[in-house]
């Protein structure tokens, strides 16, 4: 389980049948085989740990689903350690389960916040709420504005320039992952109404 707050920045060494290799971090003398990490808001397993680098195997069906397959070397990914019980929940609970890549429809910037908007696979927006959490490449963010199948949300200057957002354009594509409570409710709704489960 993650917070959401974005611990470090790291960048892609290599990226070669399914191991991802990420240099340049600092994390990794924190990780041991074995351990969770947060990739761009994905549970990713540490297989190998050396000196500032750590690799991870990346499956197809991870690939499929986010946006990891569109990594290149030096890209900038976002890296988060495990939550540990003594840690603070600064953020909201991410779990590192991508529901669905979002495609960047626009950037402004309004006084002293960045501004994306994102478009969504409409099947997943009645999870998205205004002022309701969500994590956008691991980071967690409040939603400011919902309209149809695309999502505002507004980015302090701090969050933006210690993530890979800053580096961000029209037209990539972000992992998102949903307020995890929103979905249990839902459930919960849905096995009210029909017990038999019929």
């Amino acid at each position: 389980m993650f917070t959401g707050i974005v611990q470090e920045l790291g960048k892609v060494n290599t990226f070669e049948n399914g191991r991802l290799s990420i240099k340049e971090t600092n994390t990794a003398s924190k990780i041991n085989i074995g351990d969770s990490i947060s990739v761009n808001g994905v549970c990713l397993t540490a297989i190998n740990v050396g000196n500032k680098m750590f690799e991870v195997d990346v499956i197809n069906e991870t690939i499929s689903r986010t946006n990891l397959g569109d990594l290149l070397v030096e890209d900038s990914v976002n890296l988060e350690l495990a939550l540990q019980p003594s840690d603070r929940m600064g953020g909201h609970i991410v779990q590192g389960h991508i529901d669905c890549r979002g495609l960047i429809s626009s950037l402004a910037t309004n006084d002293a916040s960045h501004i994306i908007a994102i478009e969504v696979d409409c099947k997943f927006m009645k999870y998205i709420v205004e002022k309701g959490f969500i994590a956008i490449d691991g980071i967690s963010l409040t939603v400011s504005k919902v309209s149809g199948n695309v999502f505002e949300v507004s980015i302090i200057p701090h969050t933006f320039s210690v993530t890979n957002l800053s580096l961000r354009k029209v037209g990539d594509y972000v992992n998102l992952e949903v307020d995890i409570t929103a979905k249990y409710i839902e459930s919960i709704i849905l096995s009210q109404s029909n017990p038999s489960g019929d």
